[in-house]
């Protein structure tokens, strides 16, 4: 017996009835946010096979809804559909009236989907799965970002520490001095730091430093 037969069209109004978009929730990534280098999507294998969706779950509902996760990833915003299902039925390759059918089943392809706020207050559909597995993307993505930055400046340093020790061997020693003429160099977006670029630099540093004695001089007498 096919799901139309068997459901009432009441559990579909129930899934989707209309919520004022103040009320729904913001969803947490906006139109420019991309995963571009994320070509596979992260799966908990053992929590699907134990997962009401798959215990519960029709075939055909099961294969659409893991189809749909999928799509989702290519979507704007990433991890999101499209309310309309009608587009749905269509992106999923399945006759409209058929995937209504299936929608209004308890475990149907939209299990756990629900509306939220996306930018520009566009009404979309997001899954706390999927929501979690890209925000976990996301952080990975930001803390290896931070550790190639900081392995970037290190290296940065080093070369500036040893260019500035043909100069002054003394003044390549001070950690300080070699941030400070660093940041100096970088607020000047000086990409090639040649030997005129590190001479004022150089001499910048020692101008501050002058500066710098001068007001502790002063605020001690």
């Amino acid at each position: 017996m096919r799901p139309e037969q068997t459901m009432s069209a009441s559990s579909d109004t129930r899934r989707f009835q209309p919520v004022d978009a103040e009320e729904l929730p913001e969803y947490p990534f906006s139109y420019a946010d991309r995963l571009d280098s994320h070509f596979y999507m992260p799966w908990q294998r053992r929590r699907w096979l134990n997962s009401d969706m798959r215990l519960k779950g029709t075939p055909e509902c099961r294969a659409l809804y893991f189809d749909l996760i999928n799509v989702a990833y290519d979507q704007s915003p990433i991890g999101t559909l499209p309310v309309d299902l009608d587009i749905l039925a269509k992106i999923s390759f399945v006759q409209s009236d058929h995937f209504r059918a299936l929608c209004r089943l308890e475990y149907g392809p939209l299990h756990r989907w629900h509306r939220c706020r996306c930018d520009g207050g566009e009404i979309r559909l997001m899954h706390p799965f999927v929501t979690s597995c890209l925000l976990e993307a996301t952080a990975r993505r930001e803390d290896n970002r931070a550790r190639v930055e900081a392995a970037n400046v290190r290296k940065r340093l080093q070369r500036l520490r040893i260019t500035v020790a043909e100069y002054h061997k003394e003044l390549a020693s001070n950690d300080a001095a070699i941030r400070w003429i660093d940041e100096w160099l970088t607020e000047r977006d000086c990409r090639y730091r040649g030997g005129s670029w590190i001479e004022q630099a150089i001499q910048a540093w020692a101008d501050h430093s002058l500066r710098m004695g001068l007001a502790r001089r002063e605020g001690r007498s």
